[in-house]
């Protein structure tokens, strides 16, 4: 996939977090939690060296779009991608992921799964329109793991 000549993909870092944070918080469908401090980020991008993405301009080299991406070991994880407004309908979204893709397939990865709010209609349209599928027969199950 040829990238848009006037954006640069690199890998995120944890200097990319103000503006990946503002970008998160402007964009519908993300949701952000306690996971999301510029601590927790910066141990997830530790965790998964080189994985997370961020897209920038060429001329300003502003942060237009950004996605964390890490794995487990068996399986990777897609977390908060998103695409500022004014740079959407140029196939960034489709690069992004198409890049975190390849580097998880390299680190013998072979499936990757993310969370979706069931609301997000545009984000579910986007994720089935680029060939991932929806599971019906998982449920998230989850709880905090403070334990008083």
């Amino acid at each position: 996939m040829t990238p848009p000549a006037e954006y640069d993909i690199g890998a995120m870092v944890a200097s990319d977090y103000d503006e990946a944070l503002a970008l998160w918080q402007a964009c519908e469908g993300i949701g952000l939690n306690e996971s999301d401090t510029r601590s927790g980020v910066t141990s997830f991008l530790e965790r998964n060296p080189g994985l997370s993405r961020v897209v920038r301009t060429r001329d300003g080299n502003r942060l237009v779009a950004a996605v964390l991406c890490g794995h487990d070991g068996r399986r990777g994880y897609l977390h908060h991608l998103a695409v500022s407004s004014a740079h959407r309908r140029r196939g960034l979204g489709r690069w992004i992921v198409v890049d975190c893709l390849r580097a998880l397939q390299d680190a013998g990865i072979p499936k990757c799964n993310l969370f979706l709010y069931a609301d997000n209609h545009a984000g579910r349209e986007f994720w089935l329109r680029e060939g991932w599928s929806a599971r019906t027969d998982l449920v998230v199950i989850q709880r905090s793991t403070t334990l008083d």
